[in-house]
């Protein structure tokens, strides 16, 4: 299951090396070498993880870390990742928000092992089980089958990949950029329509409704949101 992370540091050989574990894990990796790009970007768009570096210019990783907390909507969890051992530093991080603190250097064995135990801990259990339920549909990951109220739904693997997608982040709004990377890897060859071709499928295969306890809303400028609704789970 891949996720969507951004790495920011100010060293360009630190991006690459973490880029190859990140990517190595199966997961998308997004580079910024100063604070306010990455700023800008939480801003616009949707992570599942963030790699923070504490020496930056624009803005340094504490002083991201605390604007985070009251910026940014469905705050993705931290990773700070910095060369400072005091340990008024580490408290000072775990402090402001970040959910680990790592050294450099280190090993790119932890460094994956410690990034997996954070989106398994930010993710929930569900996130991992081959089969989950919410509400009324059950979702069969080995399989890639829906099933709605007993009954199976016929989906395209893309169609299964945006569903799992979508449900597993119930309430939470997606970016298109978002989507787009984790359902198709990419975006540089997809078009608008297309995404929005495949939600709109979606939607209506599934009948999601009030009646049937989640609705996607288009979220203008953004993205979409699966909410949960009344008798959904």
């Amino acid at each position: 299951m891949n996720m969507r992370i951004a790495i920011a540091d100010d060293d360009s050989e630190i991006i690459e090396f973490l880029t190859r574990i990140v990517e190595g894990q199966g997961h998308v990796a997004v580079g910024y070498s100063d604070g306010t790009a990455l700023t800008s970007a939480l801003l616009r768009d949707t992570f599942d993880l963030v790699i923070l570096d504490w020496n930056m210019p624009g803005k340094t990783g504490i002083q991201i870390l605390e604007w985070m907390q009251d910026a940014v909507d469905d705050c993705p969890p931290v990773i700070m990742m910095t060369s400072r051992t005091a340990k008024q530093d580490i408290s000072d991080a775990l402090n402001a928000g970040a959910d680990d603190y790592v050294t450099k250097p280190e090993d790119p064995d932890v460094i994956a092992a410690r990034i997996n135990a954070v989106l398994r801990r930010n993710s929930g259990s569900s996130a991992m089980e081959p089969s989950v339920e919410y509400g009324d549909y059950k979702l069969d990951r080995i399989e890639q089958k829906v099933h709605h109220d007993g009954k199976e739904i016929a989906l395209t693997a893309k169609e299964f990949e945006l569903t799992d997608l979508m449900f597993r982040n119930r309430d939470r709004t997606l970016s298109r950029r978002y989507i787009m990377e984790t359902v198709w890897r990419t975006n540089a060859h997809l078009t608008t329509r297309t995404l929005d071709m495949h939600v709109s499928r979606v939607r209506s295969k599934l009948s999601l409704s009030p009646e049937n306890g989640f609705r996607i809303f288009t979220v203008f400028g953004y993205g979409y949101r699966l909410e949960t609704l009344g008798n959904g789970k």
